[in-house]
């Protein structure tokens, strides 16, 4: 079919005329909003605030960029440079335990009437611990003075009776005489290592014997004879057992590690409890043989216990052995404390550290303030609120303290007095701001 040029001019004109309208539609801005009411700043004619920038409700979600902002100042803790005395140490471990610490026994036979001694009971010196029943005892006590006093009736009447005023012969009183000078002699010169003890029992002997015969020891004899002087004896003897009844605290302390019960038949020997007193505590050390020498006694000592841990006690060196163990060629110290509070308990593990040489008079700061950068040693100062870092040359040191010497540059080194940073410091940079807390 044969299309008219009339139509198709006028097809082609209405393209040209579409694609006019879409170029001009397309090619405006956005619109504005309708409701200006959501816009405040359009509304009042102003320019609408930029990103950043205080809204009409005075909110502001930025800073100005010409406004700089202050950081708060870092907690950090602090100490002293001083001028002190470093003291090298030597530690040691060791062991606590106590010189006052026995068994307590029974020494007679028995049934418990009363016991006192109680697990963990503080007694004092002489206090009754146990009773045992002491009847039996005493009965043979009674039994003992009675007989006693049956020999000294019979003494007494033989010598109502006997003759008296006699005279020794004169030479029996210079055979006394004599004996008694021997005798005499003889306990000096034993007394200066000059005789033996078997010289000194003879004319000892000897002298009694003239006593004797001189008739100066009658009553003795006659009493003797009469069985007198050996019932003083058993009754003395029996008097004890009866003591040995009443079992007492030998000295102050505790007890512990109780093994007998109330109404409980002993035998003598029987072991009845432990009694230990901690109110003073020992501690033995081992030094090397070749640290030994640097180990003065008399010196103070710290002692730190694993049941009190960052805790140091003070204690004191009592005694350095004479003697080297020829095992681990080691020596024995001896180090004594004061444990009124019987916090430290004996068979607790210690360390010891024994000061073996003393610096006097140094510049030390504690070890928590020393950092290294760069490879070299510095602490931060705190100057007016702020952290200053200052490079070190550091001299002698121990776990605690470290010697500060003089400074190679100006700048370098701390004096005595300056505050220096022992916590907080890690991360800190020159001349920030700080705060000195507790």
């Amino acid at each position: 079919m044969r299309i008219p040029k009339a139509a198709l001019g006028v097809f082609l004109a209405l393209v040209l005329v579409a694609a006019g309208i879409h170029f001009l539609v397309f090619s405006e801005g956005p619109a504005e909003p309708e409701n200006q009411a959501e816009n405040p700043a359009a509304k009042a004619g102003l320019p609408s605030p930029g990103p950043g920038k205080a809204g009409a409700s005075g909110e502001s979600t930025a800073t100005a960029p010409d406004q700089k902002v202050e950081a708060a100042p870092l907690p950090v803790k602090v100490a002293k440079a001083v001028k002190s005395d470093l003291v090298m140490t030597l530690k040691s471990p060791g062991e606590a335990y106590s010189e006052k610490r026995i068994a307590m026994k029974a020494e007679v036979g028995g049934v418990v009437r009363n016991l006192y001694a109680a697990e963990g009971r503080h007694v004092r010196e002489g206090d009754l611990l146990v009773e045992l029943d002491d009847r039996e005892f005493r009965l043979r006590l009674e039994k003992l003075e009675a007989q006693r006093l049956r020999f000294l009736s019979e003494l007494f009447l033989e010598k109502q009776f006997s003759v008296t005023g006699q005279q020794p012969a004169p030479g029996l009183i210079d055979k006394l005489d004599k004996a008694q000078a021997d005798y005499e002699r003889a306990s000096e010169a034993f007394k200066k290592g000059l005789v033996s003890q078997a010289d000194l029992e003879k004319a000892q002997a000897d002298y009694e014997l003239a006593l004797i015969d001189a008739g100066r020891k009658k009553d003795e004899v006659m009493a003797s004879c009469k069985g007198l002087t050996q019932a003083d004896v058993d009754v003395k003897i029996a008097r004890i057992d009866v003591e040995k009844t009443r079992i007492r605290a030998p000295f102050a302390g505790i007890v512990t590690d109780i093994k007998l019960s109330p109404k409980e038949r002993l035998d003598p020997g029987r072991e009845l409890f432990t009694l230990v007193d901690i109110s003073r505590i020992k501690v033995k050390a081992k030094v090397l043989e070749s640290e030994v020498g640097k180990v003065v006694a008399g010196r103070d000592v710290d002692l730190l216990f694993s049941a009190f841990p960052g805790r140091a006690f003070k204690g004191r060196i009592e005694a350095v052995s004479p003697v080297i163990n020829a095992e681990d060629k080691t020596c024995a110290v001896h180090v004594t404390m004061d444990n009124q509070s019987e916090e430290v308990k004996p068979g607790m593990h210690a360390e010891i550290e024994i000061p073996i040489e003393i610096f006097k008079d140094r510049l030390l700061v504690p070890q928590q303030a020393i950092l290294v950068r760069g490879g070299r040693k510095l602490v931060f100062a705190v100057e007016g609120g702020v952290a200053k870092w200052r490079y070190l040359e550091v001299g002698l040191e121990n776990e605690r303290f470290a010697e500060v010497l003089p400074g190679k540059e100006p700048g370098w080194g701390v004096s005595e007095g300056d505050t220096v940073i022992i916590e907080g410091q890690l991360t800190l940079a020159h001349d920030t701001r700080v705060s000195i807390v507790d």
